[in-house]
């Protein structure tokens, strides 16, 4: 593997390029524009930017377009490149292309056709390579001449996305540049390979956005997603990065773990793809391998999702530097040579892309005529979810389908289907005889068997789950009404104006935002504990109460005010003239007071990223509620008494905090505060002192197991991500605003506790047969009966709450969302 040549001469543009191709020389080159070559920096995205702006002024085969911004306000850009002469005529060659995709696509002839290729670069900021070599890669179909690049974007579509992670290549290309220097040091404990924390691999929330295809949950995910959608490429490429010591990887992946609704016809165009990128490794002498490792399972991968919507996703995977030049097993691994592979295989796929033309054109019309059929022929006509007492989390999987171009209805009538109760209004039908009835068996299916017990990542997804809606499959149309047209977001509103109260139920996904905006207005709110009856309506346990009098606003003011709460929470808050109703009345004393929360979140060194990611993002985006970040490194000199609640995100094992800084936050709890812990932070917790709790733990012995067999046998003992059913008791303040006795979790860790023996301090505890969807080991399966999730107890003045699984999961677990707002609003009165 010759990784050390590039560092034996300065680094010039030609070490990438194909040497037997004239190039026009009015195309700038990239250090023309940003200053430095290839590969000797690492290019930020503003640099990025630059130049694909500049290529598309000077070239006739690009056009740019910007689909939108980032969190921090990068433009997340495509390319598209072809022929002049295509570009002329585009919008009729994507209407044409997409026409493959629906009824009547027979009379097609797709040897007339320009194959879709969307090649997309460095979905993880700090796995850079992919980005550098779009450098290069768009200067060669900017620049390149002669009859092979001609012909080739005479027939073919290049949908270009430079940066799939604006904001994570520019953290991390700012971390590698500042740590650069002049005399490159390949030794691996130089500071320039190991990035502070939380790195540059995720977006400004700290998500990892290969994991948000199918969710769609982020602006970035939502751009490519349309670009998709709107195009239907025939082939999606991701180039990514592994460690250090490997080489280079290309699908396809693990043959046993490919997710049954992908074709076996898929797999095989894939390998016939792979033989190109082979040869091109091969000619440039670069090692790799293929079918191990990463697999196909997972649709919300941006290379496995294009296999459900009969395009080819192609994932690449290179051995990185991490820096500019790194040790390694396979010598010294340079960033030019890293980006030299990449670029290898973003030719290759278009040359495979060229010569497969018409066989992959035709695999996506026989994809989408053969589902068609299945559509048609299948005993479920459709799925229906919904829940009427939270038009919003039914809204929010709804706008999910609406992004993937899935048609659906509203209900044509109140209905129940297999004891299940759909309301009119607050639920929609999903017929699956539509474009992509597999998307939406993906969306919507529970899977409990599978060929291999190993996963790359999670093995349930099923979204109605995740946003603890009621669904169910019907045989029959019948209840299906329009067809969703119009699809605005849901509109709150105040009933009329009190001179006594406002009522609002705590169901809606939204009622923390609205709360909290009560609460920070320094007004007076109250939570029932009890159900009653009032004006002929009756209002669930944490019902919210807002008296009008003695409030900081008048009636007036506090009417405008409420209405204002209404609107932008989108929730429907009732004004009621007297006090007096069926069970507890509005003065009792099972109204408890809520005070606005101060709330800060652990990050920093010890803490995953991804944990705390998804917390700053609920409060930030969702709820609109300030959340302090308290990093670890400060926590011995923050004042904690700022605080009502700290939550600790998973971490890395029991020492993530010292033993000064966990004495500080034990004193904090004992005089008053309230500590959520989340996954292992439980034993923690626990380890320090902080509550106690006993564990159901696994004895499994492995007998029998060869040395060889030793990772497989290991590895199917984790619970990657699944999904699991457990009652509730709705009295409990941890469970107030759900209606059901039952709730869907997602659990990734194998922490499985004990229940109480007195069954009021078991709020949520798993059934005896909790699996819904997804796998879990026979040994785990046995822990997880009947053992809680969710602990809390009083230390000193204060409180101690344990979620052992992530409420917040990757932002579409809107289902649990309102746990941890409980455990932030009502947990004194736990």
């Amino acid at each position: 593997m010759l990784v050390g040549k590039a560092q034996e001469a300065p680094i010039s543009l030609e070490y990438y390029l194909p040497s037997n191709v004239n190039y026009d020389p009015d195309i700038p080159k990239p250090a023309e524009v940003i200053g430095h070559e290839v590969g000797e920096w690492h290019v930020t995205h503003d640099k990025l930017m630059f130049y694909m702006q500049t290529l598309a002024k000077e070239s006739e085969r690009i056009t740019l377009e910007n689909r939108g911004s980032t969190f921090e306000g990068r433009p997340i850009l495509l390319l598209t490149v072809t022929s002049p002469k295509n570009h002329g005529n585009l919008e009729n060659i994507r209407k044409n292309h997409l026409s493959l995709t629906e009824d009547g696509a027979t009379g097609l002839n797709t040897a007339q056709m320009p194959i879709v290729v969307y090649q997309g670069f460095s979905i993880h900021g700090n796995e850079p390579s992919g980005s550098n070599a779009a450098l290069a890669y768009a200067y060669y179909l900017a620049a390149a001449q002669g009859a092979e690049i001609e012909a080739k974007l005479d027939n073919m579509i290049i949908l270009l996305d430079p940066s799939f992670n604006p904001d994570g290549l520019q953290r991390f290309a700012y971390w590698a540049n500042t740590n650069k220097a002049i005399q490159l040091n390949p030794d691996p404990n130089d500071r320039e390979y190991s990035e502070v924390w939380p790195g540059g691999r995720t977006n400004h929330y700290w998500f990892d956005m290969n994991r948000d295809w199918l969710p769609v949950q982020l602006p970035e995910s939502r751009a490519r997603i349309e670009t998709f959608h709107n195009w239907m490429p025939n082939i999606l490429t991701d180039h990514h990065e592994m460690g250090t010591n490997s080489t280079f990887f290309f699908q396809p992946g693990e043959p046993s773990r490919v997710h049954p609704l992908t074709p076996k016809i898929n797999q095989e165009l894939t390998a016939e793809i792979g033989t190109y990128h082979a040869k091109a490794l091969d000619a440039i002498g670069s090692l790799y391998y293929s079918e191990e490792n990463y697999d196909d399972y997972y649709y919300g991968k941006g290379s496995t999702f294009p296999d459900v919507n009969g395009s080819i996703g192609i994932l690449f995977e290179q051995g990185s530097s991490r820096g500019h030049v790194q040790e390694s097993e396979n010598g010294l691994l340079t960033f030019p040579f890293t980006i030299r592979n990449q670029f290898a295989t973003a030719l290759s796929t278009i040359e495979a892309a060229a010569n497969m033309r018409t066989k992959i054109l035709d695999y996506q019309r026989n994809y989408y005529q053969t589902i068609k059929a299945e559509g048609a022929k299948s005993k479920t006509k459709a799925y229906i979810f919904g829940d009427a007492k939270d038009v919003n989390r039914t809204w929010h999987l709804a706008e999910i389908l609406n992004r993937h171009k899935i048609s659906f209805h509203e209900l044509a009538n109140d209905a129940t289907i297999n004891g299940k109760q759909y309301q009119q209004g607050a639920s929609y039908v999903v017929p699956l005889n539509q474009k992509n009835p597999r998307l939406i068996k993906a969306i919507f299916e529970k899977r409990t068997s599978f060929t291999d017990s190993l996963f790359y990542d999670v093995s349930a997804w099923t979204l109605p789950l995740a946003f603890n809606l009621d669904y169910s499959e019907t045989t029959s149309l019948s209840n299906a009404g329009p067809k969703v047209t119009n699809f605005e977001p849901v509109k709150g509103s105040i009933t009329k104006k009190s001179n006594y109260a406002y009522l609002f139920e705590w169901h809606e996904y939204y009622t923390p935002k609205a709360l909290h905006a009560i609460t920070k207005k320094g007004l007076r709110a109250k939570v029932a504990k009890s159900p009653f009856n009032i004006e002929g309506k009756t209002y669930d346990y944490g019902t919210i109460m807002v008296p009008v009098q003695n409030q900081a606003l008048d009636d007036q003011e506090l009417y405008q005010f409420l209405s204002k709460v209404a609107m932008e929470s989108r929730i429907t808050i009732t004004g009621v003239g007297t006090g007096l109703t069926q069970g507890i009345d509005l003065g009792s004393n099972d109204f408890d007071p809520v005070k606005e929360q101060h709330v800060a979140l652990l990050v920093g060194d010890g803490i995953r990223s991804y944990d705390a990611g998804e917390i700053w993002h609920l409060f930030d985006t969702r709820y609109q509620m300030v959340l302090t970040k308290l990093d670890t490194r400060d926590l011995n000199r923050a004042d904690l008494s700022r605080y009502t609640d700290i939550i600790v995100p998973s971490g890395w094992g029991n020492g993530m905090l010292s033993a000064a800084n966990t004495d500080k936050i034990k004193t904090w709890v004992k005089n008053g505060g309230t500590v959520i812990g989340y996954r292992n932070a439980a034993n923690w917790l626990q380890k320090n002192e902080f509550t106690n709790f006993e564990l159901k733990k696994d004895t499994l012995i492995a007998k029998n197991i060869s040395f060889g067999q030793k990772r497989a046998f290991l590895g199917a003992q984790v619970t990657g991500g699944a999904i699991f059913e457990a009652t509730i008791d709705r009295s409990h303040p941890i469970n107030f605003g759900y209606a059901g006795n039952k709730i869907s979790l997602f659990r990734n860790t194998n922490i499985y506790i004990k229940p109480d023996k007195d069954s009021y301090n078991n709020p949520i505890q798993y059934t005896s047969n909790p699996l819904q969807s997804g796998y879990i080991s026979e040994e785990n399966s046995e822990l997880i009966k009947n053992s809680v999730p969710f602990k809390t107890n009083r230390l000193g003045r204060g409180r101690v709450i344990i979620f052992t699984d992530n409420t917040n999961f990757r932002a579409f677990w809107y289902g649990t969302n309102k746990l941890l707002m409980n455990a932030i609003f009502f947990g004194d009165m736990m």
